[in-house]
């Protein structure tokens, strides 16, 4: 089976199924094994730039030719049976409509699969449906069984808290974004309460106003693409914003970095490690601390 994957939770999911993509995405650098892939896509915008700046950059290409381009050699060459690709963001990876475009007029004989993940449910049903059309169905019921284990352990955890910390996930700096999509339902299977977006609402730019207004108990900055290093480079997007010190999350010590390019702005299986990460934000008197590589508290990287 030649499958081709263009986004990075695509990219977790086959490696985690059992099977070596051919090609990947330009993105893709998990498992470490998909940077030696050869890439299908290239982006117009320049990912080392300041938030600011990519954010300026997608607007210039989306009035363009898009943010992303098929290579259409690589892909006639690697002529492969299945390739996954997405409908969630036009700007977090390649979507379906441009994949489809280069299938039909290179005429490859290619079962394109789209995924739209919005919440952990719609994870697992990507899971299944990547497992059949990749043959690897019983890996698939297996993989999903173990991340739901990990998913009601998280829960019936919470469940013993004593309070509900109030949340704000921010997946953008420059504009200030709230994360939405799977976002909001994993800060509540994590025992806190998400009052800035709706289960499964897309992410979008917000006032800063609007966010010192719900004044979050816990406050984590994952922008999307951005590891922590990259994070915080740009800190001073959110940090330098009238009233930030003055935040409750700020005030007691309750402020994270958390790792937005690995962990929670890609819907692959590991979502169910951002829950974990998540959980332990909002009740740190009930679950492990997160790793130091994937979640730190925004204060010394002010310093």
């Amino acid at each position: 089976m030649r499958v081709v994957t263009l986004l990075p939770s695509a990219t977790e999911i086959v490696y985690a199924l059992g099977v070596e993509p051919i090609g990947v995405s330009h993105e893709c650098d998990y498992p470490p094994a998909a940077r030696e892939q050869p890439a299908v896509n290239r982006s117009r915008v320049d990912p080392e730039a300041s938030s600011s700046e990519i954010n300026e950059q997608v607007a210039a290409a989306e009035d363009g030719d898009g943010v992303y381009a098929v290579d259409r050699g690589t892909l006639s060459a690697l002529d492969p049976d299945v390739i996954v690709t997405q409908g969630v963001c036009d700007v977090c990876a390649v979507d379906h409509v441009l994949v489809a475009d280069a299938v039909a007029e290179l005429g490859l004989d290619a079962e394109v699969l789209t995924l739209d993940v919005h919440s952990l449910a719609d994870l697992f049903e990507s899971i299944h449906r990547v497992g059949a059309a990749i043959d690897r169905d019983e890996r698939a019921t297996d993989l999903v069984a173990t991340l739901r284990e990990r998913v009601a352990a998280v829960e019936t955890t919470a469940a013993r808290a004593d309070s509900t910390p109030s949340v704000a996930v921010l997946d953008w700096l420059d504009p200030v974004m709230v994360a939405g999509h799977w976002v909001p339902g994993m800060v509540e299977r994590a025992g806190g309460e998400y009052g800035m977006a709706d289960r499964g609402a897309h992410s979008r730019p917000r006032e800063w106003a609007e966010v010192t207004a719900y004044d979050p108990d816990v406050l984590v900055a994952a922008p999307c693409g951005f590891d922590i290093d990259q994070t915080r480079e740009n800190l001073a997007d959110v940090t330098d914003r009238p009233g930030f010190d003055d935040l409750r999350a700020v005030r007691e010590g309750r402020a994270y970095v958390v790792d937005g390019h690995h962990y929670v702005n890609r819907s692959g299986p590991r979502l169910v490690d951002t829950l974990e990460y998540l959980a332990a934000l909002c009740h740190p008197d009930l679950f492990d601390a997160p790793p130091r590589d994937a979640v730190v508290e925004l204060a010394p990287l002010r310093a």
